[in-house]
């Protein structure tokens, strides 16, 4: 972040939510420009209090001097200002270099409809009047820069034979703050596919090795490209073809020659709403999971219910691996997984009969082989979520042995599944240090000392010694 802005920091994390930030990233940067204190001032204060960090700027010349030093998602500006009008500092702003892409909102008190227009023809994102300030800028500034948010840096793979049109549309698409991808034919566009996948498909209809037609039924007969919006463009205006290609999957056709503005638009509106409706299924999806997930854990809670000796354990075991996780270097997302995987790993003892379960003795070979179902009854459980795949292993193979004298299945070292073999680790030492019907928990050291004689047969070795490195960092774990 640019030191220029530090002065305005304090309280800058209040209300991200409201701008759709993510928690934790960081806050969106907004200029007003404005030759009224007292207007920049209510403005600041409004997109403070939704989590921007706000700079002023009190005409157009030195807005356009802030915006090349320092960086911005969003210009508000006025239009009747000294030195440079608010037009003028968006057209600059439309043909610079490099700030091009940078969304300007103009706030004005005019309100006559050659103005508005005028106001999107020099590249304004959107015209508010100042007497619908208050009640309309929050919602317009959130939707600007969910929209950039969503487009900024998306890919696009340009196809086209004609290497003006493809010249031409790649000025565009980038001066509107797209990565473009550029393909001579079909044939080409799918070498490029093989490497990188782009977020929308514009493709010529008509070219040679490949046309358009047959590039959209392969790309929508593939199941890693089958979401990808393709718009086609040509300049056969059959109404019949398009249909066809409709059918196909194609997202929409355009005629040319076209305005390469009504393109850009054409672009912007089929990737916000392609994304937006990705990020609702996902959040729909992630909903979904953590009431399956709020629901299994109430499981896990209930079984340890049943015997006090072994309460807590699940959520001991999820703190144990965690710590080893941290300590062998895994990314966040897969320590995440990991946890989960020690929150669950006895789900399936929810199966095993109390007589057995909580037999205070020892367990005769019948009921040994009964208790030893648990791992596989867990795995059928969860089986059937498909957003849970991943722990499945360390469910099923929590039990394995290095040496292949485990269970369920016997599988012997890197047979097993990392997370498993960490889950191990975490389960052995929360048994050994907790009581039991039949025992008391032995001491650390002991405890210890049982770990370190199971490495290599019992226990993975480089989960045992990430386990007590990080024993050795954190006492308390």
């Amino acid at each position: 972040m640019n030191a220029e802005f530090d002065h305005l920091l304090p309280n800058s994390r209040i209300g991200q939510a409201n701008l759709g930030v993510p928690t934790g990233g960081p806050p969106p940067r907004i200029l007003i420009v404005d030759d009224s204190p007292t207007i920049r001032s209510s403005l600041k204060s409004d997109l403070r209090e939704m989590g921007a960090i706000v700079a002023e700027a009190k005409d157009g010349s030195e807005g356009l001097r802030m915006v090349e030093s320092m960086d911005f998602d969003l210009v508000i500006t006025d239009v009747e200002m000294p030195q440079m009008d608010g037009f003028s500092l968006c057209r600059q702003l439309k043909s610079h270099p490099t700030k091009h892409s940078i969304p300007v909102v103009i706030l004005s008190s005019r309100e006559n409809e050659e103005d508005i227009e005028f106001a999107f023809k020099v590249g304004a994102s959107n015209y508010i009047t100042k007497s619908n300030a208050r009640t309309h800028i929050r919602a317009r500034v959130k939707e600007i820069l969910d929209r950039r948010s969503l487009l900024n840096g998306r890919t696009v793979l340009v196809v086209d034979d004609s290497p003006s049109i493809r010249n031409m549309i790649d000025k565009a698409l980038t001066k509107a703050g797209f990565q473009v991808l550029l393909a001579q034919n079909g044939r080409q566009a799918l070498e490029l596919l093989s490497r990188q996948v782009p977020d929308m498909i514009l493709s010529d209809l008509h070219m040679p090795e490949l046309d358009g037609l047959g590039l959209c039924k392969i790309v929508h007969g593939e199941k890693n490209f089958c979401q990808i919006p393709f718009i086609i463009m040509s300049s056969d205006g059959d109404r019949a073809k398009m249909r066809q290609l409709l059918e196909y999957g194609a997202s929409a056709y355009l005629v040319k020659p076209f305005n390469i503005d009504q393109l850009v638009v054409t672009a912007e509106r089929f990737l916000s709403d392609h994304f937006t409706r990705v990020l609702n299924e996902r959040k729909h999806l992630e909903s979904e999971r953590q009431m399956l997930i709020s629901g299994i854990s109430s499981l896990i809670l209930a079984l340890e219910a049943r015997d006090v000796y072994t309460s807590g354990h699940s959520e001991s075991v999820a703190r144990l691996v965690v710590a080893i996780a941290r300590e062998m270097s895994l990314e966040e997302s897969r320590i995440e997984r990991v946890k989960m995987a020690g929150k669950l790993h006895d789900l399936g003892k929810i199966g095993i009969r109390d007589a057995v379960l909580l037999k205070p003795g020892p367990l005769t070979d019948e009921e040994w082989q009964i208790i030893k179902l648990h791992p596989s009854i867990g795995a059928e459980i969860l089986t059937p979520i498909q957003s849970l795949s991943d722990i499945i292993p360390a469910i099923r193979s929590h039990h394995e042995r290095i040496d292949g004298k485990g269970y369920p299945e016997g599988l012997k070292g890197e047979q097993i599944h990392l997370y498993a073999r960490m889950v191990a680790v975490a389960d052995t030492y929360d048994a050994l240090t907790a009581d039991r019907p039949y025992r008391k928990g032995f001491p650390r050291p002991k405890a210890l000392e049982i770990i370190e004689a199971a490495k290599g047969t019992q226990l993975c070795p480089e989960c045992v010694e990430s386990f007590l490195r990080a024993l050795e960092k954190f006492p308390g774990v």
